[in-house]
């Protein structure tokens, strides 16, 4: 009898058991979906407040299958290097006077609103220091925006950008100044843009050292520098301690205000160079 009632017991106790890991399991598999949900949401308010939080949810870069042969073509393609780089890979962009004694790094991603909103605001102003000798800039391009937002845009703009270099370091500025300008940047809840080799023309053709250069639109359309944008991709991603887009840094100081999600970037000019005079006296 006793035996009988032991082992009614422990089949009691492994049903108990059993029925436990399900409600556990159900329960993990909500967080899970609370978890990404939040991940989108917090991606869009970020977005709203002048930044981007880096949110890997989906490793699919989207655009549609043509988009997603052209970039699976590019990750086994023969890597080309624009000039004016540097660096194994050709993932070095460093632009500006070699005797500079101070570095500005640029993170930034092409369809980053924040990076809109600080290239609009601070742009010339970067230009104008490079050119003074204030610093050199060291620019870092990602695209983990395709992903969160699905879609190519920002490989295939980071590709343009590549052929922008080929030609010059001021055409490479002037075309990423251009294209994050109001007239030209996409609204990133809205069309991708950037997926359009013909918008990316149409961009370059406000920048006199791009308008009509056979050599930059065949690099463009034949997507010669796919793999090289993938490339720095995967140089900006090894970067663990820049979270959002754009972060900014003058040697190895984050410029920005404080705030929940780290750093914001500075939104003015003015707000810029204090920020940078102030790193600078360090």
């Amino acid at each position: 009898m006793s035996n009988r009632n032991n082992q009614a017991n422990k089949q009691a106790a492994r049903e108990r058991l059993r029925a436990e890991r399900e409600r556990q399991a159900k329960k993990d598999k909500v967080r899970r979906q609370l978890i990404v949900a939040g991940a989108i949401v917090g991606v869009l308010a970020i977005a709203a407040g002048g930044g981007v939080a880096f949110a890997y949810m989906n490793s699919d870069s989207g655009g549609g299958a043509a988009g997603g042969d052209e970039w699976a073509k590019a990750q086994k393609a023969k890597l080309v290097k624009p000039a004016n780089t540097g660096g194994a890979n050709g993932t070095t962009v460093v632009i500006g006077k070699k005797d500079a004694k101070n570095t500005l790094d640029l993170f930034e991603d092409p369809r980053c609103p924040g990076c809109a909103n600080f290239e609009q605001n601070a742009g010339d102003t970067v230009e104008k220091d490079i050119k003074d000798g204030k610093y050199k800039a060291s620019y870092h391009l990602g695209t983990f925006l395709d992903a969160n937002l699905k879609g190519t845009g920002s490989k295939n703009a980071l590709s343009a950008l590549g052929a922008a270099l080929d030609v010059s370091p001021d055409a490479f500025l002037k075309y990423k100044f251009a294209l994050y300008s109001k007239q030209y940047h996409p609204d990133e809840t809205g069309p991708d843009k950037f997926a359009d080799d013909s918008y990316l023309l149409k961009v370059a053709d406000t920048i006199p050292a791009l308008k009509g250069n056979a050599a930059f639109r065949k690099n463009v359309t034949s997507g010669t520098y796919n793999r090289w944008a993938l490339e720095m991709s995967n140089a900006f991603n090894s970067f663990k301690d820049v979270t959002s887009t754009p972060t900014i840094k003058l040697n190895d100081t984050v410029l920005g205000t404080d705030s929940p999600q780290g750093k914001v970037a500075p939104s003015s000019a003015a707000a810029f160079t204090s920020m940078v005079d102030k790193a600078l006296k360090r």
